[in-house]
């Protein structure tokens, strides 16, 4: 991994290019993180360092966490995340990632949690059909229909049903970087990425590109 980046996903909107094209993106407020600590081949066995992502008074934190960021040197942190950087060799604890470490045109993979949307039937959950509307189907016209009742006379696994929908750790791969603003610390992402506005997201150099 050559770059990688905290941020928070501010929401989508859109951005021409030199042509009038329309190009839909979704701005990223990237950093600054603050590296928190260093790992070592030497003493870890593997070379990467720790960001830290939005300032946070030390009663939010846990004592063990509070000396951790203490010993380091550094200020609380509410996000913390482990990058595997080409550089984190010459990079130290106090050291500033900021937005401009990317450019327009690179690809990057974005992570981050989607929106919860609770226990969900079959239908919302798997985009699965109805069942007919016509009469004698009864009050059941959303359910997944028949499970095999006689014969093997048990549910396979991974059956598509009702339940948890959403609410889980995604990646989308390869999107495109449009702009970058190193000022306001900000990068458009061309395309959607997971999660809801305020979430926390984190980039880091396409595996594909």
């Amino acid at each position: 991994m050559k770059k990688g980046i905290i941020g928070k996903k501010l929401g989508m909107t859109q951005i021409f290019d030199e042509n009038g094209n329309v190009i839909p993106v979704t701005v990223i407020e990237a950093g600054p993180c603050t590296v928190v600590q260093k790992k070592t081949v030497e003493i870890d066995g593997y070379a990467a360092v720790q960001l830290g992502f939005e300032d946070v008074s030390e009663k939010h934190v846990t004592k063990p966490e509070a000396g951790h960021f203490k010993k380091n040197g550094v200020s609380a942190k509410r996000h913390l995340k482990e990058f595997r950087l080409e550089n984190a060799a010459d990079m130290n604890p106090g050291d500033v990632v900021a937005a401009d470490t990317f450019a327009a045109g690179d690809k990057v993979d974005i992570t981050g949690i989607t929106k919860g949307r609770g226990y969900t039937g079959a239908i919302k959950r798997w985009n699965l059909h109805m069942l007919g509307k016509t009469h004698g189907i009864g009050p059941i016209h959303r359910q997944s229909g028949s499970m095999g009742v006689i014969d093997p006379a048990r549910i396979f696994k991974n059956k598509k049903m009702a339940g948890q929908y959403g609410n889980e750790q995604v990646t989308v791969l390869n999107l495109e970087v449009v702009k970058v603003d190193a000022e306001k610390n900000l990068i458009a992402v061309k395309g959607a990425i997971p999660g809801a506005r305020g979430g926390i997201v984190f980039l880091r150099d396409s595996v594909k590109a």
